[in-house]
C-alpha cells in the first residue's frame, strides 16, 4: 500500500465522488462556485446528498456515508426522524406561511425559556446569522455604545459587523499576539465596521482585561463561543469565562454567548454546563428541527428595548410556522437522557482516542469540551494544547488534517473537512466502534 499523500487522496476522493465532481462542474455554469454554501466545499469539491435517514446519507454517486457533519451541527437527531417528519407533514394542510404568528411561536419560547437559565423572552429570526446582527442592535441601543468586542477565531455569521477575524492566518497582518488587530473576513465588509471591531484572545485573561478597560465607554457587547466552531475549535477556560462576566458586568458591557452550535451541549446549553450566565444568547442550528431558524433570548430589561420600540427588528419568515414545528418537535425529543447519551459517546470517542494517541506518542488529537461536537487534528508535535486561534493555526498541521478528512470520506464517513464533527441520536455504538478504527487506521498509515 503506497504512503497516503494530499495529491493521492484528493485523487481518490473526486474518483469516488466522480458524479459530484460533475455536478460541482455544472454547476459552476449557473451559480458562483457551483452552490450557494461553499463552506460545504470538501478539498475539490462538494459531495451532493440525494437523501438521508437516522444517521447516515447517500449521496448522488451511491455511496452511504455515516453523517458527522450533520449541516454543520442541525441533525441533533439525524435524518428522516419521525417525529420531525410526522409534525411536518401534519402542520402543512393548515397552511404553510402566514403574517400573523402562531401558536407554536409562544410554545419553542417556552421551551427555550425553560431551558435556558439566563433567558426570559426571546425573539425569532431565520436564521443564527441574523439573530447575531439582532443582538448587537440590541446591545447597541441598550448601552448607547457604538463598537463590539469579538474573540480572534470566533464565527457568528457572515453580517458586516462580525464577519471580522474569525478566519485568520499567519499571513494576516491581525495586530501582535498581546493586541490583535481587526482582519476582514471577506471584501465588501466597510471599514466603519472595522473600526467599530475590538478583537480579543480567547484564554488571555490579562489582555482581556486590559482591551476592554481601554474602551470601556465605547463597547456595546462582548460576542463570545464558549466553544468555537467554524474558525477553529477552541474551549474556554471556566476562569477565563466566569472573569469575562464580572468585568463585563462591572463595565456595562452586555456580553452575549454565541450558542448557535454548543446549544447541543446539554439540556441548558454550554452556559448550563459553565454555570455563567450572559446577558443575550444567540440561539440556532438545533432549536429548528433542520428548518432554517434562529432566535435571540436575554433578561426582560435588555430585552425591553424591543418590547418598548427602541430597537425594530422583524423579516417575511421570522417565526415561521414550518420552522417553529419542527424545533418544538426536535427539542421535545432532546430530553436529558439523549443529551446524556450523545456527550457519553462524545466522551468516549475523545478519550480513547486520545489515550491510543498519547501511548503512540502521536501528534493526533481529538480536541473540545466533551459534548458532542468535537474536532479531530493532526498537531505538529504531540500534547500541543490549543488555548487560542493563534494556537490552532500554529499549531495544527493542515495538510495532514485534510489528508484524513478526505481519507474519512473515501472510506465512508462525512466530518466537517476542516477536522470537526458532531454526533447523532440514532449512531449506534457500532458506529462509534466504525469511526474511531477507521480514524486510527488513517492514522497508522500516515505515521508508518
Amino acid at each position: 500500500m503506497s504512503k497516503l499523500s494530499l495529491e493521492k487522496s484528493v485523487k481518490d476522493f473526486s474518483t469516488k465522488f466522480a458524479v459530484s465532481a460533475e455536478m460541482t462542474r455544472h454547476g459552476k455554469r449557473l451559480i458562483p462556485g457551483g452552490y450557494s454554501r461553499n463552506s460545504f466545499n470538501f478539498g475539490p469539491h462538494a459531495v451532493f446528498v440525494s437523501n438521508g435517514d437516522g444517521s447516515h446519507i447517500v449521496t448522488v454517486d451511491g455511496h452511504r456515508l455515516l453523517d458527522l457533519n450533520n449541516n454543520f451541527t442541525v441533525n441533533v437527531l439525524g435524518h428522516n426522524h419521525p417525529a420531525i417528519t410526522s409534525a411536518l407533514i401534519d402542520a402543512i394542510p393548515s397552511g404553510i406561511s402566514f403574517g400573523n404568528p402562531s401558536p407554536m411561536e409562544l410554545q419553542l419560547a417556552q421551551i427555550l425559556v425553560d431551558r435556558i437559565p439566563s433567558v426570559e423572552k426571546v425573539q425569532f429570526s431565520c436564521s443564527a446569522t441574523e439573530s447575531c446582527m439582532s443582538a448587537i442592535r440590541i446591545a447597541r441601543a441598550f448601552t448607547g455604545r457604538t463598537k463590539i468586542a469579538k474573540f480572534e477565531g470566533g464565527y457568528h455569521g457572515f453580517s458586516d459587523p462580525l464577519h471580522i477575524s474569525s478566519h485568520t492566518g499567519p499571513d494576516d497582518e491581525g495586530g501582535t499576539d498581546a493586541d490583535p488587530q481587526p482582519i476582514r473576513d471577506s471584501g465588501g465588509i466597510p471599514q466603519a465596521d472595522i473600526d467599530n471591531a475590538v478583537i480579543l484572545t480567547q484564554n488571555d485573561r490579562e489582555g482581556t482585561e486590559r482591551i476592554l478597560r481601554a474602551h470601556a465607554a465605547e463597547i456595546a457587547g462582548v460576542i463570545v463561543e464558549l466553544q468555537s466552531g467554524a474558525g477553529g475549535l477552541v474551549v474556554l477556560d471556566q476562569g477565563f469565562v466566569e472573569m469575562l462576566r464580572e468585568i463585563t458586568s462591572e463595565l456595562g458591557i452586555i456580553l452575549i454567548f454565541d450558542e448557535t452550535i454548543s446549544l447541543r451541549a446539554g439540556f441548558h446549553g454550554l452556559q448550563g454546563v459553565y454555570g455563567v450566565s450572559p446577558d443575550l444568547t444567540v440561539m440556532g442550528k438545533i432549536i429548528g428541527g433542520g428548518m432554517p431558524l434562529g432566535a435571540v433570548g436575554g433578561s426582560k430589561d435588555v430585552m425591553s428595548v424591543l418590547e418598548n420600540g427602541t430597537v425594530t427588528i422583524s423579516g417575511t419568515h421570522h417565526g415561521h410556522k414550518l420552522a417553529l414545528v419542527a424545533g418544538i418537535a426536535c427539542l421535545t425529543a432532546m430530553d436529558e437522557d439523549a443529551f446524556t447519551r450523545l456527550n457519553t459517546q462524545a466522551q468516549r470517542i475523545q478519550t480513547e482516542l486520545n489515550e491510543w494517541s498519547t501511548a503512540r506518542n502521536s501528534p493526533f488529537a481529538i480536541y473540545g469540551k466533551g459534548f458532542s461536537h468535537l474536532a479531530y487534528g493532526y498537531l505538529n508535535h504531540p500534547g500541543l494544547t490549543l488555548r487560542n486561534h493563534r494556537d490552532y493555526w500554529r499549531g495544527l498541521d493542515a495538510e495532514t488534517t485534510q489528508i484524513i478528512s478526505l481519507e474519512l470520506a473515501i472510506r465512508g464517513f462525512f466530518p466537517v473537512h476542516r477536522g470537526e464533527f458532531s454526533l447523532s441520536v440514532p449512531m449506534t455504538e457500532d458506529d462509534i466502534t466504525a469511526y474511531t478504527t477507521t480514524l486510527k487506521e488513517i492514522v497508522l498509515e500516515l505515521e508508518n
